[in-house]
C-alpha cells in the first residue's frame, strides 16, 4: 500500500485535471500527485488538427485572455512566446439573417443604432426597466422574449448555438447565465443592473483595459495539454491507458480501482466531464443524483481550404439563427483570425454542423458533408472554386447541455463536496464549458485541498501539545 498511496489522485488529464494539478504543484511542489487517463493521450476535447500545411481544431479555438487563472496556466506551461491574440475590438461577428450575412458591432449601443431589428423592437428592449424578475426556470427563449422582447429572439439563437450548439427552448437561462440571472434579481432589471454594475467598475478600477482579444497559441490549441501534461509529468505521475472503474471511502482516504491495482489518495479530484463523471460518483456516494445524465450536443467540423480567390469576409465568422433553415450551423474564418493556419496563397475555414437539433446530420457521409456545407455557404460567400482542401473532424466529445434539471445537479455536486471534504468534483459541464470556466475550477479545487490539508496538518500538531 505505501506505494499506491499519494497526496492526491486526480481522475482525468482534459483541461480540469490537469489545471488542478499545475495550481497544486505551483503552490506546493513536493505533493505526491497521480494522475489517471483511460486514452492514450492528455487533453480531451482540447485537439488540434495539422496536415499539408492546413491547422484545425477538434475542440475549442481558443478562449478569450481576460482570464487570470488561464494566463497563470499558460505561465506555469511556459507558453507566452507561442501565445497568438485577436483583439475582439478589432474584429467582427456576423450574423446569417434573411440569408445574407449581417455585421454585429462589438458594443450595446453600436449594435442599437444598426437597422437589425425595427424601431418598435428597439423601443420594446427598454421594457426591460419595468419588467418583474420572471419566476420560476424559464427557458432561454421564454426569457428573453419576457425581457426584451421577440425580435431579439434570432440573436440569441446565434449566441447560444455558438456556445453550447443547443437549443434556446431547452437551455435553461438560470443555467447558462447565472450572472445575468442575478442582476435581474438583484436589479429588477438586467439594463439597470448592468449600467449600476459598469459604473461600480469604472469608480473601482482606473487601469481598465478594453475588450478582451480570442487567445490560442501558433501550434494550436492541441499546444496547451501537451505542454501541461510535460511540465506535470516532471513533479507527478501521469498513467494513460488507465481507467478508474470504482471509487471507495475508507476511514478519512479514498481507494481508486483500476484494472489492475487500486490506488489510495488522501484527496480525489474526479475531472471528467458530468456525464463520464456520474456513474463513478453515483456508485461512491449515498446521495444519489437528480439526473443519471444530462442531454449532449454533438458537432461535427468540416474544414475547408480555399484558395485567395475566395472572397471570404473579414472577421471572426458567422451564426445562423434556426429561423434561417441552412445546414450550417455556423463558421469560422480561421485563417482570418490566426495567421498562419494555411499554406501561403490559402485560406482555411471550419464549418459547424450537427448540434442538438440536428443529430441525424451527424450520420452523413464524409463527401456528403462536404457537398452540403459547401453548397450552403457558398450562397451567402463569394467563393468562385471549389475547397482545394477538405477534411471532416467528428469529434467523440458532446457538449453538455444545460436544460431542465442542471441546477439540482450542481446543488447536489455542492452537497456532495460539503459532505465529503476530501472529495473535490469538476471537469467539463460542472460549473461551465470553456477553458476559462475550466481553469477557474482548477484554481478552486487545488486551492480547497490545499487548505484541507493544511487544516488537517494543523488540527495534528494541535493533538500533539494539547
Amino acid at each position: 500500500m505505501d506505494n499506491q498511496f499519494y497526496d492526491v489522485c486526480i481522475i482525468g488529464t482534459g483541461i480540469s485535471g490537469l489545471s488542478t494539478a499545475a495550481f497544486l504543484l505551483d503552490q506546493q511542489p513536493d505533493l505526491r500527485i497521480l494522475m489517471l487517463e483511460k486514452t492514450e493521450q492528455s487533453g480531451g476535447a482540447i485537439s488540434s488538427y495539422h496536415q499539408d500545411g492546413f491547422l484545425a481544431e477538434w475542440g475549442p479555438h481558443g478562449f478569450l485572455d481576460n482570464c487570470e487563472a488561464s494566463r497563470e496556466l499558460i505561465r506555469f506551461a511556459s507558453l507566452e512566446g507561442e501565445l497568438e491574440t485577436t483583439p475582439l475590438a478589432e474584429f467582427v461577428r456576423y450574423v446569417c439573417l434573411d440569408g445574407r450575412l449581417q455585421c454585429i458591432p462589438q458594443t450595446p449601443l453600436r449594435i442599437l443604432r444598426q437597422p437589425l431589428i425595427s424601431v418598435p423592437a428597439k423601443l420594446r428592449v427598454l421594457a426591460d426597466l419595468w419588467k418583474k424578475p420572471m419566476p420560476a426556470s424559464p427557458s432561454v427563449a421564454q426569457w428573453v422574449e419576457y425581457r426584451f422582447g421577440k425580435a431579439l429572439l434570432p440573436f440569441a439563437d446565434a449566441v447560444f448555438t455558438g456556445t453550447y450548439a443547443g437549443d434556446i427552448n431547452k437551455l435553461k437561462i438560470d443555467a447558462v447565465m447565472p450572472g445575468v440571472r442575478a442582476l435581474e434579481q438583484q436589479h429588477g432589471s438586467v439594463i439597470r443592473g448592468v449600467i449600476k454594475k459598469m459604473f461600480a467598475k469604472r469608480k473601482g478600477d482606473h487601469k481598465r483595459k478594453g475588450m478582451p482579444a480570442m487567445t490560442s497559441f501558433k501550434g494550436g490549441m492541441g499546444r496547451l495539454p501537451q505542454r501541461l501534461s510535460e511540465k506535470i509529468g516532471d513533479k507527478a505521475t501521469i498513467l494513460y491507458n488507465t481507467e478508474a472503474t470504482a471509487l471507495t471511502k475508507t476511514d478519512d482516504q479514498w481507494q481508486v480501482a483500476t484494472g489492475a491495482t487500486t490506488y489510495h489518495c488522501a484527496d480525489l479530484v474526479v475531472a471528467l466531464p458530468v456525464n463520464t463523471g456520474l456513474p463513478l460518483l453515483r456508485h461512491a456516494q449515498p446521495m444519489q443524483p437528480p439526473l443519471a445524465s444530462i442531454p449532449e450536443a454533438r458537432i461535427i467540423s468540416v474544414i475547408l481550404g480555399f484558395t485567395e480567390e475566395a472572397q471570404i469576409p473579414f472577421g471572426f465568422g458567422y451564426l445562423a439563427p434556426e429561423r434561417e433553415e441552412r445546414f450550417s450551423l455556423g463558421t469560422l474564418f480561421s485563417s482570418h483570425m490566426f495567421p498562419g493556419r494555411a499554406p501561403q496563397g490559402h485560406q482555411i475555414i471550419e464549418v459547424l454542423v450537427g448540434g442538438r437539433r440536428h443529430a441525424k446530420r451527424l450520420q452523413l457521409t464524409d463527401n456528403e458533408l462536404i457537398n452540403y456545407v459547401y453548397q450552403d455557404i457558398r450562397q451567402i460567400m463569394d467563393l468562385p472554386k471549389a475547397p482545394c482542401f477538405s477534411k471532416v473532424l467528428r469529434s467523440p466529445y458532446g457538449i453538455p447541455q444545460l436544460e431542465s434539471g442542471y441546477t439540482d445537479l450542481l446543488a447536489w455536486r455542492e452537497r456532495v463536496m460539503q459532505g465529503e471534504p476530501n472529495l473535490h468534483i469538476c471537469g467539463f459541464g460542472w460549473k461551465g464549458i470553456g477553458i476559462n470556466d475550466m481553469t477557474q475550477e482548477g484554481r478552486k479545487m487545488a486551492q480547497r485541498i490545499i487548505t484541507r490539508q493544511e487544516q488537517g496538518d494543523s488540527a495534528e500538531v494541535k493533538g500533539v501539545y494539547f
